[in-house]
């Protein structure tokens, strides 16, 4: 299969697992998928690949999700909801560091064939979590604190839901492709290699952060399964009040 049909069909099945989990799961479901993102995304992005011509990673697609997700919480849930998903990301990611080493620290026996190949994957993990915990926390704290800068100016209508989704998300990204693939990458690629994935890194990151305008609007009419009926029996208020009451 060509790596440009599996970059669509990755497009698709996780931004179209933010929103389904997001029906099915409410909050809860798009915080395992920040989890799930940045976890993940630290494996992919230790594959060079070729799509369209351009050397990229092949954890762009992923972890350019994980803007969505923030972006989520932030229409509907508020600016305490985006951090804590941030908050939750990078607890995980140390502990994903932490014991990833702790795998590489045990001898292994002489019956065993896969720590060879452990220690290829895991041994990239310090400097590539590293990076990506760096990059991580300044952009999407960037791009919750833009998200919000520009809900205060153009309020809370869908006319500027474009503008606060893709202003934020393009804005980040590059904060975040900068930082990453300056830590993770500079000296262990040729220059011209290194400044081709910084570039065709973001390119790609754009390119999600666009194609996920439509999954923003979807999520924004969305009522999660798990909030539908009760919300009134706890809280007194309609929906959209309820809403307006979580964003405080």
């Amino acid at each position: 299969m060509p790596n440009e049909l599996i970059f669509i069909l990755t497009v698709l099945l996780y931004l179209g697992s933010v929103i389904l989990l997001y029906w099915l799961f409410g909050k809860n479901g798009l915080y395992a998928f920040a989890v799930f993102g940045t976890l993940l995304g630290n494996i992919a992005v230790c594959k060079c690949v070729d799509i369209f011509g351009l050397s990229t990673t092949a954890g762009n697609v992923l972890y350019a999700s994980t803007f969505l997700v923030t972006d989520i919480l932030s229409e509907k849930y508020g600016k305490r909801a985006a951090s804590k998903a941030v908050a939750y990301s990078f607890s995980t990611m140390l502990l994903w560091m932490l014991g990833t080493q702790m795998i590489l620290l045990f001898t292994p026996n002489a019956n065993d064939y896969i720590s060879e190949s452990l220690t290829v994957v895991f041994g990239l993990v310090p400097r590539i979590t590293l990076a990506s915990l760096a990059g991580f926390v300044l952009s999407q704290n960037i791009d919750v604190f833009l998200y919000h800068a520009i809900w205060n100016r153009t309020g809370n209508g869908r006319g500027g839901l474009w503008i606060r989704n893709n202003g934020s998300t393009l804005t980040s990204q590059a904060v975040d492709t900068v930082i990453f693939t300056t830590l993770a990458f500079w000296g262990v690629y040729p220059a011209p290699v290194f400044f081709s994935i910084l570039l065709t890194t973001y390119l790609f990151k754009a390119v999600v952060a666009l194609l996920d305008t439509p999954f923003m609007y979807l999520a924004r009419s969305i009522t999660p399964i798990e909030e539908k009926g009760d919300r009134y029996e706890r809280t007194g208020k309609s929906d959209e009040a309820w809403q307006r009451a979580e964003r405080v």
